[in-house]
């Protein structure tokens, strides 16, 4: 019966209008004439009748009428219907003038429109009702929406229209005084945040919307610790910079994350441009079994590339994000290569067979206490693994080449940010850009995946200090910078991204407590175990030396000042060199500090370099 009904919508549709229309002319003689027609009046309605209807049904058809959907009826279809009908009346006015002359009572029109309008809109709004009855048994929640703005009288429309959904919207909360007791589309601002554990009690609340889209990390904290103080869910809805490619709200309705807390809006980069960089071009990620190498892969895959390449030694990580592209992307040509970048010959072999004109480098070790007990591997691995690629791109000619760097490379006090020091000379020193960022959240090894799993066995969490910070990101939009570092610059630039204010470790930790409906120091602890090896209590960006100007993208920056020469480069690599394969700690770490002079090893390398001297002697 559906299929039958939306087949034949446009002819039911306008079926009803010339049903309801004729209804308004006859309404309208019976109230003009006390529902006493005489003989006469009553011939003029027959003949007026069939003209009227003509009219109107090419009016109706000319305004679209018969394509508005019976579901949904907002204002913009109120004001269609209110003008269809106008301009209606007006050309029946005419069209009746002309046919039966001054004879046809002109109070007639008016009650005509106001009639047939009523009706029109009446029965829409009746069909709208019933068609928006809840079809399924899902049982139904009573929630609060926490935000009496746009966004919550959106959300609330929405969830009205989709029954589905199982909400039942009780009222809103808001903590503007001026807003208290206001009705919005039927819903009362029933109080504040400070009423909310009153408020859900009497009201049988079981969840809390938060329609704050652009509220600070501190805001969505205090709202989350108020909704565990009333012991119901929360959740939100997005922030507006990820609503941009969606229409419908409450699709975007999830639970609070930890990047809602942290107090930083995501940064928002152009996707035009892009797609002109990486449409129709072969492009090649290292690394794309990790966490970043992995979105990199993603997100170049929408904008449709001839090929992509990915380069990972680990199989099963290759292997997974190898389905996901077939499974999500299955226009885009996906190679998985199989290859260690400090394998020179498989390096070539990988480029030669495919030929990329973009190379998007992100594999290295980036665990910092692991790189600073394998200080060997992590220069075989970061300095020269890099080195190898850079190679291999400039045997085949390409100029595209973006390194994945990061903040511990500002004045290193660990082998990985020396590493990824010596990496970034190496390409600038070749014309070849890198990007440097913090922290990326959720990405593998990094601390948000050890705090949950501490949570989940019940605690405690180990913070190792107390004031320790980290400048944090989301993975997505640490990877389109990345992408959009591509487009920016000659060569040889470093770009950072302006990250805003860094995160104490230990308010990560608490509010990831939080969010697992936990209170913090009383359901689980913290404990401060203590710096490890090279770890700082303040990342940085930039160093003191180092200067940056803006770049066409209000949110990034790039250095200025000219690094070393390529010469140059190249011989304090030969040193290191000589010092990784004779496997001398104390001669690697001097040769780190010839090519990234603010390096200050840390004590335990340090210790580990001495032991190694007294051993030879």
């Amino acid at each position: 019966m559906k299929p039958l009904l939306l087949k034949y919508r446009r002819f039911i549709s306008e079926a009803m209008q010339m049903v309801l229309a004729s209804a308004a002319l006859v309404a309208a003689f019976l109230l003009r004439f006390e529902f006493t027609l005489e003989p006469f009046y009553r011939h003029m309605l027959l003949q007026s009748l069939p003209l009227l209807l003509a009219v109107k049904f090419f009016v109706f058809r000319a305004f679209g009428l018969r394509d508005l959907a019976w579901r949904y009826l907002g204002f913009e279809d109120l004001v269609r219907i209110a003008l269809a009908n106008l301009a209606a009346s007006v050309a029946a006015t005419v069209a009746l003038r002309l046919a039966l002359g001054p004879a046809f009572p002109r109070s007639i029109h008016i009650l005509d429109l106001l009639l047939c309008l009523t009706l029109m809109v009446a029965l829409r709004g009746a069909a709208r009702a019933t068609l928006e009855v809840p079809k399924s048994e899902k049982p139904v929640r009573r929630i609060l929406i926490y935000g009496a703005g746009k966004a919550g009288v959106t959300v609330l429309s929405e969830i009205r229209a989709n029954r589905q959904l199982g909400y039942q919207v009780a009222g809103f909360l808001d903590d503007d005084p001026q807003k208290r007791n206001l009705r919005l589309n039927g819903a009362r601002v029933v109080g504040g945040g400070a009423q909310l554990q009153a408020v859900a009690g009497k009201h049988r609340v079981e969840e809390v919307l938060i329609a704050l889209p652009n509220a600070a990390g501190s805001e969505i904290t205090r709202i989350l610790e108020l909704c565990r103080g009333a012991k119901v869910a929360a959740k939100r809805i997005p922030a507006l910079a990820e609503l941009i490619d969606h229409k419908v709200l409450v699709d975007q309705i999830r639970d609070v994350r930890l990047e809602d807390l942290l107090g930083r809006r995501p940064v928002r980069l152009e996707s035009s441009l892009l797609g002109t960089r990486l449409s129709g071009r072969v492009v090649m990620v290292t690394g794309a079994g990790g966490s970043i190498g992995s979105e990199l892969c993603r997100q170049i895959a929408r904008h449709s590339p001839r090929a992509l390449i990915g380069l990972d030694i680990a199989e099963t990580a290759l292997y997974q994000i190898d389905q996901e592209l077939r499974e999500q992307f299955p226009g885009v040509a996906f190679y998985p290569e199989i290859g260690n970048i400090q394998n020179r010959r498989r390096l070539d072999e990988v480029f030669r067979h495919h030929r990329p004109s973009s190379v998007f480098h992100a594999a290295a070790y980036k665990h910092v206490p692991m790189m600073e007990a394998h200080l060997f591997e992590a220069v075989e691995n970061n300095v020269f693994g890099t080195r190898n690629v850079v190679r291999a791109a400039l045997a085949c000619g390409i100029e595209d080449f973006v390194l994945v760097s990061s903040d511990k490379a500002v004045r290193p006090t660990n082998v990985m940010g020396a590493t990824k020091r010596l990496a970034e000379l190496i390409c600038s020193a070749r014309g070849f850009r890198a990007v440097r960022f913090g922290n990326v959240l959720g990405s593998n090894g990094s601390v948000i995946p050890l705090f949950k799993r501490q949570i989940a066995a019940g605690g405690p969490v180990t913070v190792t200090h107390p004031d320790i910070r980290r400048f944090f990101m989301t993975i997505p939009e640490a990877s389109e910078l990345v992408l959009r570092a591509s487009a920016l610059g000659k060569g040889g630039e470093i770009f950072m991204l302006e990250m805003g204010e860094p995160v104490r470790i230990q308010d990560l930790a608490r509010n990831l407590i939080l969010l697992s409906g936990l209170k913090p120091d009383v359901d689980i602890k913290i404990e401060f175990s203590g710096i490890r090896p090279g770890e700082k209590l303040y990342e940085e960006l930039n160093g003191a030396e180092d200067d940056t100007v803006p770049t066409t993208h209000s949110k990034i920056r790039v250095f200025t000042g000219a690094g070393p020469s390529n010469e140059s480069v190249s011989r304090c690599l030969e040193e290191l060199r000589l010092a990784t394969d004779a496997r001398d700690t104390a001669g690697v770490v001097l040769a780190l500090k010839e090519l990234a002079p603010d390096y200050n090893p840390s004590s335990f390398l340090l210790r580990r370099a001495l032991k190694a001297q007294v051993v030879v002697a």
